[in-house]
């Protein structure tokens, strides 16, 4: 495996680990009255304005060409609809269902990488595609009484559609000539202004009521947002589309732990098989990875010594 692989797993692994995030510090908010726009507002927001000074800081360019001026912008709004679908299905489902529902977009990001830009999928992508949406199957909570709610689940694919779309975006557009900060920063610019026109151009805005409200907020903009993205980013570039979103698998065994650790669930059997599914499944995903580049690197071998003959 060579070192821009490895960089790009890596940076998969956490993105998805700080993405995996967002219940942890959406659901205190939400206890507090807050709504899902208000929530998302503050997020976006804070995220832009940190990520904006870093930039500042380290005397970055924020030029733009017209051509990447527009698929910031699409990618913006692509990036706001996946949160904004996201963290309305939380108030019509719980929060921990939703978040393994919504790991259907590695599929979404295969079929439209293969469909449309003819990728080819290989044995160990889709037997780690299986796998991953085995170990989520299980880890699904239902009590066989109460039926999924559909609202939810439409607004939980939509949240999967959007996100695997950016994520597509960020890999076959220019978008990809921009530097991983940069491109972060223009989705917060252009994904904010979704949220202000559904409050009502801040008629509607509701702040933080509380110390730790404020903390919650800030750490929304900064794990699930600003790291999540940028790794996000990275690891998009060195390992494709398509292995980043099956390493996404870890985002609900995130929100599995935090749920046992500070919310009181219990570690079932269940939840134990579920997770070492998961785990096997991006564990084919990476040593297929290691294994291609090797095969990779003995036929070129191959070829150089067939042409030196």
């Amino acid at each position: 495996m060579n070192k821009d692989t490895f960089k790009g797993l890596c940076c998969g692994v956490f993105a998805a680990v700080a993405y995996g995030m967002n219940p942890l510090f959406t659901l205190p908010l939400y206890r507090t009255g807050m709504t899902p726009d208000s929530v998302l507002f503050h997020r976006y927001a804070l995220a832009m304005i940190l990520l904006g000074l870093f930039l500042v800081w380290r005397k970055k360019s924020f030029r733009l060409s017209g051509r990447q001026l527009i698929l910031a912008v699409i990618g913006g709004l692509l990036m706001a609809l996946s949160s904004l679908f996201l963290f309305l299905s939380y108030k019509k489902m719980d929060a921990g269902i939703a978040s393994t529902i919504l790991f259907v977009y590695p599929v979404m990001v295969a079929v439209i990488m293969a469909t449309f830009f003819r990728e080819k999928i290989s044995v160990p992508t889709i037997l780690g595609i299986v796998g991953a949406l085995a170990g989520v199957g299980i880890l699904y909570r239902g009590d066989g009484e109460n039926s999924l709610n559909i609202s939810g689940l439409v607004l939980v694919l939509l949240s999967a559609l959007s996100y695997a779309l950016y994520m597509v975006a960020v890999r076959e557009t220019d978008l990809k000539r921009l530097s991983p900060e940069l491109l972060t920063f223009y989705a917060l610019v252009f994904g904010v202004p979704l949220f202000g026109i559904r409050l009502k151009f801040g008629a509607d805005l509701q702040w933080p009521a509380t110390l730790s409200g404020w903390g919650c907020a800030i750490a929304l903009a900064f794990f699930p947002t600003i790291v999540s993205l940028l790794l996000m980013t990275v690891s998009i570039r060195l390992i494709g589309a398509t292995r980043t979103a099956i390493l996404g698998a870890l985002e609900p065994i995130t929100a599995v732990f935090f749920g046992i650790l500070l919310f009181g669930e219990q570690l079932t059997l269940r939840l134990v098989l579920g997770i070492l599914v998961i785990l096997a499944a991006v564990t084919v995903v990476i040593s297929g990875s290691q294994l291609s580049c090797r095969l990779s690197g003995v036929g070129k071998r191959f070829h150089l010594c067939r042409r030196q003959r």
